[in-house]
């Protein structure tokens, strides 16, 4: 169902419950109320419809309950506020009534258009409230407000670039306006330019250093950096400050247990995980958490407890996504295979379900980019980018044991792990549009059009946007991102001294390894089918094998396996292929102390093992169809 149908049936019940209710039919209202829930859980109007109808039924308390929970979601309700005035006054509640006066009264000196547009983007009609909106800002064009309304409907249309556009116009004009300034730094979050956000951050802090939401928003910017030491003990100050609910506690716990992971600090991350899931048991992103740590192991009493969250009346979606990811582990690890691939199984087809990856615009793709970036392409190019050899790309597809391979030369004196940084991915975005769907470039022959001199600079930007990851000052550094395996042309033409390495798994352990690995946001869409996997594969070798005929030796392979076998030897020849003396602090790695980010970062903290070899052969019942997709992939992936 697209999102206009999605909307127009959503209206229709509400239109649905307030003809019933006005023809006094209010137990059926409250039924279609019901079933609009199910679907739109955050749509404020049906609350405020719904304080309608207990209104009456005279049923204050139930009123007050639905009123509240509608303007928590939606501020702009005047309807919702009046009442709330009225029903508080009735029950002699004076304080809660001055609030809700108060708030109506903000309201009503608001122009009405500017207070219709905001409850129409509160419910997510964006269309419409944008609108409103530029109908009035074409009469009154200096209106912070306005201006700042429209900012956030473009950010939630998915145009973060003209959201920071309008908001730096707004900053400008009103450099205190401090809600704005909150909207911007976060659109800079989205813009992925974390440095940026946490000086905006630390602006509002100054202004008022006890903010909750600036405080949270320091942190999250801290997170993008990398930098997870500061934020540990800032969402503890959080905690300590009195939250204002269990959902707060929930999700402070959770972010500060994710710090703790990724310092390495496991036994305390466990403790937070746990105290975020006494404050919501049915937090699925927690049990999921706990999961990815890949060395938990789960209790009969937890998994009861999952079970019963998957039971609860009006879970979302994603909550059931993460628990059947956790029990699938949890029942992997106790060796029953059958259960564990049944909730698997569950989780991929429900994650499949709500992407939106589509393989045959990775596949065009693919076809672009080989005719785009061709020997003789690179031949009149010669020469061209950035003469710094210090960046390290670590590419393949993700579970392929690039984190292993970065763990290792991390753990070089003379190269600086970082994480998986996202600058190369913006160019190509900037340069040459991306696919809505998949992100991939839509237009890769714009690089056709850059000079020797651009070429140059953006391979200067790189290293001046990656300088904030470099805190250490060794000479070489790692960008981990995996899916720069489609951007080998684009490094080769701005840092044609990099090193790149892909680093190859076996198919079906890579394969299945991916089929059980829930990947955060819109990140990695391809991974939750078998057939996604198995063309995405085929697609990764074959675009390879394009980059290894048009730039001879460019790109150093290694095997995972190879290294998992031999690891003296693999190391040599991974340090060899950067150019790097052997030490054999490389093959401690595992002692290394550093923050990492992916879910291989509690297996890497841990000396090699052979584990992760077979694996998949406990589901080998279950995994035929992803060997016949493979095809030849399977004996020929190491050519």
């Amino acid at each position: 169902m697209t999102a206009a149908a999605d909307y127009e049936e959503r209206d229709v019940l509400l239109q649905q419950a307030r003809d019933l209710r006005a023809r006094q039919r209010v137990p059926e209202a409250l039924a279609v109320l019901d079933r609009l829930q199910q679907t739109h859980p955050r749509f404020s109007r049906l609350y405020q419809e719904r304080g309608h109808c207990h209104v009456l039924l005279r049923d204050a308390a139930q009123a007050i309950d639905a009123l509240q929970r509608a303007v928590r979601l939606n501020p702009t309700l005047p309807a919702s506020w009046d009442m709330l005035d009225q029903l508080h006054r009735m029950r002699g509640d004076d304080a809660q009534a001055a609030v809700a006066a108060e708030r109506l009264a903000v309201l009503k000196q608001l122009p009405a258009e500017i207070v219709a547009a905001n409850s129409l983007y509160a419910d997510g009609d964006l269309e419409p409230a944008e609108g409103i909106v530029r109908d009035y800002l074409r009469k009154d064009g200096d209106n912070v407000g306005a201006l700042r309304l429209l900012a956030r409907v473009r950010q939630a249309q998915g145009m973060p670039d003209e959201a920071a556009a309008v908001l730096e116009a707004v900053l400008q004009r009103a450099p205190d306006y401090h809600a704005a300034r909150l909207d911007y730094a976060m659109v800079l979050l989205t813009l992925q330019k974390p440095l940026s956000a946490r000086r905006e951050a630390g602006r509002l802090l100054q202004h008022d250093p006890d903010d909750r939401d600036h405080l949270k928003l320091y942190g999250a910017a801290c997170v993008a950096l990398g930098d997870h030491e500061p934020v540990i003990d800032l969402y503890a100050r959080l905690l300590d400050d009195r939250p204002a609910s269990g959902a707060e506690v929930a999700d402070l716990r959770l972010w500060r247990a994710n710090a703790l992971k990724v310092t390495g600090r496991q036994e305390e991350a466990v403790a937070d995980y746990r105290a975020s899931l006494v404050a919501r048991p049915e937090n699925g992103v927690a049990w999921f958490s706990l999961a990815n740590l890949k060395t938990y192991r789960f209790t009969d009493d937890d998994i009861a407890r999952m079970h019963a969250a998957e039971g609860r009346p009006g879970l979302q979606e994603m909550d059931c996504i993460y628990l059947s990811f956790a029990l699938g582990k949890a029942f992997e690890d106790r060796a029953d295979y059958a259960a564990s691939w049944r909730q698997y199984e569950r989780g991929n087809a429900l994650r499949r379900t709500a992407g939106r990856w589509r393989p045959e615009v990775a596949d065009a793709c693919a076809v672009r980019l080989k005719s785009v970036f061709t020997a003789a392409f690179f031949a009149a190019r010669s020469g061209w980018g950035a003469p710094d050899a210090a960046p390290i790309f670590i590419v393949g597809l993700p579970r392929s044991g690039s984190t292993l391979i970065e763990q290792i030369l991390a753990s070089h004196s003379q190269v600086e792990g970082t994480q998986e940084l996202t600058e190369i991915d913006r160019y190509v975005g900037e340069l040459c549009g991306r696919d809505p769907a998949c992100g991939l470039p839509l237009h890769p022959e714009a690089l056709t059009r850059l000079t020797a001199e651009q070429a140059r600079a953006l391979g200067q930007r790189f290293l001046a946007d990656t300088a904030v990851h470099r805190r250490l000052g060794r000479p070489f550094f790692i960008d981990k991102m995996p899916n720069n395996f489609w951007h080998i042309g684009l490094i080769q033409l701005i840092l044609p001294r990099s090193v790149v390495i892909d680093v190859r798994r076996e198919p079906m352990a890579c394969g299945f390894s991916n089929l059980k690995q829930l990947f955060g946001t819109t990140n990695q869409e391809f991974a939750y089918g078998v057939d996604d996997i198995a063309r995405y594969y085929r697609t990764y070798l074959d675009l390879m094998r394009h980059w290894d005929e048009v730039l001879p030796g460019r790109v150093a392979r290694v095997a995972y396996e190879d290294v998992v076998e031999d690891l003296e030897g693999g190391v040599r020849r991974i340090l060899t292929s950067c150019g790097l003396p052997f030490e054999p602090g490389c093959l401690a790695f595992h002692e290394t102390r550093r923050s990492i980010r992916t879910p291989s970062s509690e297996q890497v903290r841990r000396p090699i093992s052979r584990d992760g070899l077979d694996q998949w052969r406990c589901y080998a019942p279950w995994l035929t169809p992803l060997r016949e997709a493979l095809g030849d992939a399977v004996t020929g992936y190491g050519d």
